[in-house]
């Protein structure tokens, strides 16, 4: 607010204590409705601040600083600095849940993804009940990662499980694929194929905001369905494979439910369904080496860091974003 003298006709500042004015010196005091706003949502956030410091920042530090350490869960902590990780080098059934880890990533992964944006250009089409359709496709991952749906696929994949039957039918005869070390990983890949609903509902949405004049003009000049997936849909969808490449990639390097499960907690038969995690847990929760169990689970996280890292950096290379 301002006044204006007649006299002088010069323009004065209100007095303080006017409205709107700020107390000279300092700055304006915050009313007691904004102070009670501040309480109530420090006091909303309270349970998630505490659960962040007392769920993952405080045994995030403590699993730092056990990684250097040889503990038993039973004795106080002995710092041995990097014994932990030097050790790793020599233990051949770690680099054995790398293998498995590697290859349950990197075949597993692709065929997810593959089949879920294969079904979302079939739904795309404007099928009748699209609804029930995504929402009975989107279950099994829900299900997937449960205790029930791992002993199911151990029944499943039995010696007189469901595929061995079917496969009868064709004068194919197989023993129970969790003990073949040669296919018992690969039942578990199948588990994580079958669990395709997220990325598909991600992929769904990403279909519907194509727009339709692209394909309209494609058409236009010629184009087959073909010649429009790759050069509309696919480039057009890019952020999103690379969003669920992302999302399951670190997923999948983190699965450990299906595999205890399956294999009973031993990884077997021969390590062949040994999993990183699995072998986390067996060192830290079996055989009471709680140090050595932490230096690995600290290489995991850098080694999942690294990978979205180089993921990133070579999505500019592929992904193609609308406004570049």
């Amino acid at each position: 607010m301002t006044l204006t003298s007649k006299d002088t006709g010069r323009r004065v500042r209100g007095a303080p204590g006017a409205a709107g004015s700020k107390p000279p010196g300092g700055r304006a005091k915050p009313s007691g409705g904004t102070r009670g706003q501040g309480l109530v949502a420090h006091i909303f956030l309270l349970p998630w601040m505490i659960g962040m410091i007392g769920v993952t920042a405080g045994p995030l530090i403590a699993s730092a600083v056990l990684a250097f350490t040889d503990y038993d869960l039973l004795s106080p902590p002995q710092f041995i600095g990097l014994d932990n990780f030097v050790r790793m080098a020599g233990d051949e059934r770690f680099w054995a849940a790398v293998r498995v880890t590697l290859v349950y990533v990197l075949v597993s992964v692709p065929l997810q993804l593959g089949f879920a944006l294969f079904l979302a250009v079939v739904l795309d089409k404007g099928l009748r009940g699209l609804s029930l359709y995504r929402s009975a496709f989107y279950l099994p991952s829900l299900l997937g990662g449960s205790v029930a749906i791992a002993i199911l696929w151990r029944q499943i994949f039995g010696e007189n499980g469901l595929v061995n039957h079917v496969l009868g039918w064709f004068g194919i005869e197989l023993g129970s694929w969790l003990q073949d070390p040669s296919l018992a990983l690969s039942t578990l890949v199948v588990l994580n194929v079958w669990t395709f609903g997220s990325p598909m509902v991600i992929f769904l949405a990403g279909l519907r905001q194509i727009p339709e004049e692209l394909y309209e003009a494609s058409m236009i000049d010629g184009a087959g369905r073909v010649r429009r997936f790759v050069s509309i849909t696919i480039p057009l969808l890019t952020p999103i494979i690379f969003l669920n490449l992302i999302l399951q990639m670190i997923s999948a390097f983190q699965a450990f439910t299906q595999a205890h499960v399956v294999s009973g907690g031993s990884g077997g038969p021969l390590d062949s369904t040994l999993f990183y995690t699995l072998y986390i847990y067996q060192r830290g929760f079996v055989n009471f080496d709680m140090g050595y169990a932490s230096a690995m689970a600290w290489v995991l996280l850098l080694v999942i860091a690294a990978a979205t890292a180089a993921n990133f950096i070579v999505s500019r290379r592929w992904v193609y974003y609308g406004d570049e």
